[in-house]
């Protein structure tokens, strides 16, 4: 403050450096541990899962492109507490990549489906073992999506 102090008194507030706000790291690429972030509360039980449009989808495809996996599954599958951890995820992020084990197919999508469905959130894409999954914060959502 005494920069700015000195610099209004000599005339030259047109010099003084703007103050910016401090750059926050993107979470988007590190990985849940159970436990490791803080429990939120989740969704209400009635409230479904958001139902997108096309024009909707590839706008979040778009967005998602960047992201790293997030929530990774393992052997054991899909379990309450990784379905709890994905919801945190998505309470925090809004739209998560999601990363499953390699095997069949239909059991991936069975799979991403049954944790879609556990989390109330969108299914976006699902291109090899790793799936995009969406679900807007309650009240003020973070991600703007264009209309249907």
């Amino acid at each position: 403050m005494i920069f700015k102090e000195k610099m209004l008194e000599r005339g030259n507030l047109s010099k003084v450096p703007a103050l910016k706000a401090p750059k926050v790291p993107h979470r988007a690429g590190r990985h849940l541990r159970i436990g490791g972030m803080s429990k939120t509360e989740p969704p209400p039980a009635d409230s479904p899962a958001p139902l997108l449009s096309e024009r909707q989808k590839r706008h979040l495809r778009g967005l998602a492109h960047a992201l790293e996996p997030i929530v990774r599954l393992g052997n054991a599958g899909l379990t309450a507490g990784v379905a709890s951890e994905t919801a945190a995820a998505l309470h925090h992020h809004e739209l998560i990549k999601v990363k499953a084990p390699g095997g069949n197919r239909e059991g991936r999508d069975a799979l991403f489906n049954a944790l879609a469905d556990q989390t109330r959130s969108a299914l976006v894409h699902r291109i090899g073992n790793v799936a995009v999954l969406y679900r807007p914060r309650p009240g003020t959502p973070k991600i703007l999506i264009p209309d249907a």
